[in-house]
Formats: structure tokens, C-alpha cells, sequence
């Protein structure tokens, strides 16, 4: 159905893509794999009509096709639903996924009617229940994501590129998804599937093409692979094991963090922790269960019920994030490039910001010579692969956005990092990297609360581990209880305590 051949694309003298091949038949799930800065949104984005190629042709059931724009595109059958979301927040879920395509009835007025049916039988499709009147602001991650994907079935597309659609989902929505995609599957739909979940490649899909920097490595089977011939196709090398080894736990450190007691709601459940120097302490649990409400009314950030917690063993009350830099606590937030970046910042712009006090010179100019270097020393402590600190955050992988937010933190000199999921949307490769940033942190001296969704991550990274429930800590497990059967069964029965 659908073969692009010697795609090449440059942006200025840098060339992003060296001749690209893919081809994708009707009625299969493609995995279109390889790290971030790879060239896999890039060239989703020229079959889309986004962007255009420099050489390279793209047929559709064997005709050669040419996109002026993305219009166009659709007409031909194909839909995608991008990694970033592209919805107006204040407008509700059916005035999105009908922009510019509304359903119009005598006198060319708007049928709402016509438009809320339709939404609500695609919404009934996927399986899932999303309040279709509601600003899609108000709307949480995961079902802002079914928005999107909605919006891209009701064009009936022939070819359907999903960019990371389940970074944002839980197991159950994302198992609804791939319902949805077997589906589509047996109705003869191509699916281009873009996924850094290798485990979901094996579960949904049926071959496979690998991009390394640009370039076109391999076409198979999912049947003819295994997960670390897969990994090494992606990032060139074998990843000897996915997580750095943990040291042995003291559990006399010093206490950096004592919360004695955080409550959400008036007689709500309380939480109750400890994060040692040294230390990562991991916060598992299902999604709304109240993980990072948590960290955000220890920082001032959510409101609470009652929060009471000691830094240094010195009693403290966190008014805000400002505060809480002052104390040596950076977070790192859910959403880099909404609440962690300015992305059309640079790179040292970034890694300055709340930071400039220390470049003062005569107690109103910037040393810029002193900031460069504090900028490029942060960088290359976190190997931030870029053509310099003037770069543009937006030009970055998402691997690399993560790591100019984790120097910014570094050039900060934090005592304690609180990382919220810190390798959503990551390829393997960038993973690995994180990971071995993290243990080399905590081994420092400094403490970290690493908030996860992916319970591999939860049991290969932390020291211990608290899991949420009802919106508060049910449990805090360790050693050889680090476990999933452990974590789960506490994640989905454990008992709270209420106070009044």
C-alpha cells in the first residue's frame, strides 16, 4: 500500500535523512523503530505532506504522490496522531477532532448533534469514555491522547501513523488501543506504528524497519528477532544490561527528607516517607494514584490538607518551587517541554534560568564568558549532544531535552532531584544514559525520588520503593520485595489510612 524510497532531507548544509527506505502493506502493524534523532518523526512528517523532501518518492498503491501540504495528505488516506499533541485546550473534545472538518446543516450551521453522535460512536470504538463536552484542558494526559486518535480515525484513514501514541496510556487503555488496531488491521488499514516500548512491538506488530542517525539499517519480521538483536540494530551496540547495578543500601545515611505527614483532602490518607542520602527512592502506583500530587504539595506547588516534613533534620514548610530551589530540592516534571524547558530557548538559556545570580558581574552585568563555560561543563557532564550551547532546545532528540533539564538542575547544585517520569518518549540508547546519571548522582551524596509508570524501571532503579494508592503511600517495600507481583498487589488492594 504504501513505499517511500531514498527519502533524503536536509535542513540547511545538515542532512537528517540519507535515503530512506519503507514499504508497508495493507492490513499490517509496522514498527518504525531507532532512537530519538533517529529521523522517524521526520520522515513521517515528509509521507504527511509537512515537510518535503529533498530527493525520494512516495506511492500510495503504486502511484507515485507528491503532498503540497497536509491536506492533501488526508485526502489520500492518511491520518497520523503526532507524539506532541496538537488539540486547542480550551475548545472540547468534538470541536477538536472536527476542526475544520465540521459536519454542517441547512443554511451552512454548525449540526452539533450530527457532530456529538459521531464522536461519541468513534470514542465507543476505542473503547474508552471521554467527557466529549468538556475543554480538553481540563481533560487528563491519557484521554487528551484518545482525542487524538479519534480525531485521526474519523478521517477513515487507509494509512495511519501512530507516534508514541501510549507514552501517556496505562496497561488497560493501552491493551484498548491495540484492540483498536487489530481492528483496523483486519479491515486492511496500514498501520505505522512508532514506539520506544520494544515490548509492545512484539505484542502488535508484524515487521519492523530500524533508522540509526538518519539512515536506514534493516527490514524484518517481528518473528525473525529478538529484543537484544533489536536494541543493537537501534543504537549500534550492545546494551550489556539496561540498568547500572545498585550499591549496597546504608540504611544509616543521613536523612536528607523526613515528610512526617501529607494529606491532599481533609481526611484523606496520609503519606508518610524518608529519602537517605544516597538514596533513589522510587514512587510507584496507578495512574491518578497520587504519586506526583504528592511531590507537588511537598514543594508548595499542590494545595494540602496538611503537609509537615523535615530537610536536614531541620523542620520546614515549602511555600513553592522557588523555596524549595533555595532548600537544594529540583524537580524534573512529567511534561520536559510544558513545565521543563522553554523550547525556543537555547540550550544555555536554559540550563541558566533561575541560575543567573552566579555569572554576576559588579552586581548588574551577566559574565557571558563564565556563563558559556558553566554551560558547556553541565553539558558535557551529561553528554547533551548538540552543535553548541546556542542551539535551540526545539532542535533537540528527547533524550537530549532531558538531559539539558537535568544540567540545568546539576548547574543548580541540588541536593535532591525528584524526577517525574523521567524517560517517557526516551529511546533505549538515552535510557541507559539517564540511568547511569542518576546512580552517579545518588553515589555523590545526593538523594532522588524517581516517579515511574514503568514498573521495570521502579524495580531496576530504586533502593526503595513507595507505592501510592487512593492518594497516598500504602506501602514502602525493598531489597528482595522490590518486585512486581509485590508492587502491583499493594498498587491495586492495598488499604489507606484516613484521618480525620
Amino acid at each position: 500500500m504504501l513505499e517511500l524510497r531514498g527519502i533524503k532531507k536536509s535542513f540547511g548544509r545538515i542532512e537528517v535523512l540519507h535515503g530512506i527506505d519503507l514499504t508497508v502493506r495493507a492490513g499490517e502493524v509496522h514498527a518504525l523503530l531507532g532512537e530519538n534523532g533517529a529521523g522517524k518523526s521526520t520522515l513521517m512528517k515528509i509521507l504527511c505532506g509537512i515537510l518535503k523532501p529533498n530527493e525520494g518518492t512516495i506511492r500510495i498503491d503504486g502511484e507515485l504522490r507528491q503532498f503540497a501540504d497536509y491536506d492533501q495528505a488526508i485526502e489520500a488516506g492518511i491520518g497520523i496522531v503526532f507524539q506532541e499533541f496538537s488539540l486547542i485546550p480550551h475548545m472540547n473534545a468534538v470541536e477538536n477532532m472536527f476542526l475544520a472538518r465540521e459536519i454542517r446543516g441547512p443554511l451552512r450551521l454548525l449540526d452539533r448533534r450530527a457532530m456529538r453522535m459521531r464522536a461519541g460512536e468513534v470514542m465507543a470504538r476505542l473503547g474508552v469514555e471521554v467527557p466529549l463536552g468538556v475543554p480538553v484542558n481540563r481533560l487528563s494526559v491519557a484521554q487528551q491522547q484518545f482525542v487524538e486518535i479519534a480525531k485521526a480515525l474519523l478521517l477513515d484513514a487507509r494509512i495511519l501513523v501512530l507516534d508514541e501514541p501510549t507514552a501517556t496510556l496505562t496497561p488497560s487503555e493501552t491493551e484498548h488501543l491495540f484492540k483498536v488496531m487489530r481492528e483496523l488491521r483486519r479491515q486492511g488499514v496500514a498501520v505505522v506504528f512508532i514506539s520506544h516500548h520494544l515490548e509492545e512491538i512484539f505484542e502488535i506488530c508484524d515487521r519492523i524497519t530500524v533508522l540509526r542517525d538518519g539512515q536506514f539499517v534493516a527490514e524484518c519480521a517481528v518473528s525473525e528477532i529478538d529484543n537484544d538483536r533489536l536494541v543493537e540494530m537501534m543504537v549500534g551496540r550492545r546494551l550489556e544490561q539496561n540498568f547500572p547495578p545498585k550499591p549496597a543500601r546504608d540504611a544509616n545515611a543521613p536523612l536528607m527528607l523526613a515528610v512526617e505527614a501529607i494529606q491532599l483532602k481533609k481526611g484523606g490518607p496520609v503519606s508518610r516517607f524518608q529519602l537517605r542520602r544516597g538514596e533513589i527512592l522510587g514512587f510507584a502506583g496507578l495512574v491518578g494514584s497520587g504519586r506526583t500530587e504528592t511531590v507537588l504539595a511537598m514543594l508548595g506547588a499542590h494545595s494540602a490538607a496538611r503537609c509537615e516534613l523535615e530537610i536536614d533534620g531541620r523542620k520546614a514548610r515549602l511555600s513553592g518551587p522557588d523555596e524549595a530551589l533555595a532548600q537544594g530540592i529540583g524537580l524534573l516534571p512529567e511534561s520536559r517541554k510544558e513545565q521543563g524547558l522553554i523550547t525556543s530557548f537555547s540550550i544555555l538559556q536554559n540550563i541558566s534560568l533561575n541560575n543567573y545570580g552566579k555569572y554576576r558581574r559588579n552586581h548588574w552585568f551577566i559574565d557571558r564568558k563564565r556563563e558559556v563555560a558553566a554551560t558547556e561543563a553541565a553539558m558535557g557532564q551529561v553528554r547533551v549532544k548538540a552543535q553548541g550551547p546556542h542551539a535551540r532546545v526545539d532542535t533537540l532528540s528527547g533524550g537530549n531535552q532531558q538531559k539539558v533539564v537535568i544540567a540545568r538542575w546539576l548547574n543548580h547544585q541540588m541536593k535532591v532531584l525528584i524526577f517525574d517520569e523521567p524517560t517517557r518518549g526516551i529511546d533505549v540508547g538515552a535510557k541507559a544514559e539517564i540511568y547511569t546519571l542518576m546512580r552517579a548522582f545518588a553515589a555523590e551524596g545526593h538523594g532522588i525520588i524517581m516517579i515511574s509508570s514503568e514498573l521495570p524501571e521502579v524495580i531496576g532503579m530504586s533502593d526503595r520503593v513507595c507505592v501510592f494508592r487512593s492518594g497516598a503511600i500504602v506501602a514502602t517495600v525493598e531489597g528482595e520485595a522490590i518486585n512486581a507481583e509485590q508492587i502491583m498487589t499493594f498498587a491495586t488492594t492495598g488499604r489507606v489510612e484516613h484521618v480525620d
